[in-house]
């Protein structure tokens, strides 16, 4: 269950940054694929085409809100209710080595936020890190990567590949590079456009999976285009708008792009996760938390 495109530039700069860097780097805030102009749609990031003295300003009314689904506490549920939907599974630290495909027309699909060979962003991923690792596992199979982009075809990638994702995640740096793309490509912009709406915990999560699924691009079946279309709806309550009605109208647009697309048809993780959240009035993901995904029942206690 994982996004059709997803623009591969700003994955690249997170893990080149982390790479060479050691942590901790600064990246871009703005929305990876939103440009200066899209910044003055509704869809768009506020951060995308702010000058410096606007950026600090939004960065200071964020940082002075409450942490959110940013807190230590509440991230690690984010990471578990990722996974649910992702992998069927709480154990999210498992996840760096999975691979499989799917037969959903997106190739091999791999790690924590599920990088597919079909959809440019593992390309990029393995790119980026094996320009810094040249000794990896998955450097031999980059040319192999750059020509099944787009498709889902395995050509040149088996055999060896998914033994060379599954090696290469025993390495803590691979799996710090995918952590570093979870948290600067999809979740950080995901609560921070979020607290701007005025939207709490779970408002916070559907933005950073609905970003992590669709990717984070301005198109209409892209994440700003889902906020988009969900703002044409519903005030968010930054603007006065009802959170309830809001989420609403987001899960509802979020919803219609998953059944637009052959591979998304299995909508569970809107239906039987976020929804009931939302239905429960738990707008703040107050634990314990219990939802199916995939007809499974899963729970974070207390």
């Amino acid at each position: 269950m994982t996004r059709v495109v997803l623009f591969g530039a700003p994955i690249a700069i997170a893990v080149s940054l982390l790479l060479n860097t050691g942590g901790g780097p600064e990246l871009p805030t703005a929305s990876p694929r939103a440009t200066a102009s899209a910044a003055a749609d509704t869809g768009a990031d506020p951060f995308t085409g702010a000058d410096d003295e606007e950026r600090r300003e939004l960065d200071a009314r964020v940082a002075a809100m409450p942490p959110g689904l940013a807190a230590p506490k509440m991230r690690e549920v984010a990471w578990k209710l990722l996974a649910s939907a992702e992998g069927s599974t709480l154990d999210w630290r498992t996840q760096y080595g999975t691979i499989e495909d799917s037969d959903d027309g997106t190739g091999y699909n791999a790690g924590i936020v599920g990088f597919c060979s079909g959809t440019h962003d593992m390309l990029a991923f393995v790119e980026s890190f094996t320009g810094d690792h040249p000794d990896s596992p998955l450097a031999p199979f980059v040319p192999a990567l750059r020509k099944v982009d787009g498709t889902a075809s395995h050509e040149g990638l088996d055999p060896g590949f998914t033994a060379a994702w599954k090696k290469s995640a025993e390495d803590p740096a691979f799996r710090a590079a995918q952590d570093l793309v979870r948290l600067k490509q999809y979740f950080e912009p995901a609560v921070r456009l979020a607290k701007l709406d005025g939207l709490g915990a779970l408002g916070q999560y559907m933005y950073f999976d609905a970003m992590v699924l669709q990717g984070p691009g301005a198109g209409t079946d892209e994440f700003y285009g889902i906020r988009k279309a969900a703002v044409a709806e519903a005030d968010t309550v930054e603007e006065g708008g009802d959170e309830t009605a809001y989420l609403d109208a987001f899960l509802e647009a979020a919803r219609a792009v998953m059944k637009s697309k052959k591979n998304q048809q299995d909508t569970s993780r809107l239906d039987t996760a976020q929804r009931v959240f939302l239905e429960d009035g738990n707008l703040a993901l107050e634990l314990p938390l219990t939802w199916k995904m995939y007809g499974d029942t899963f729970r974070i206690p207390s």
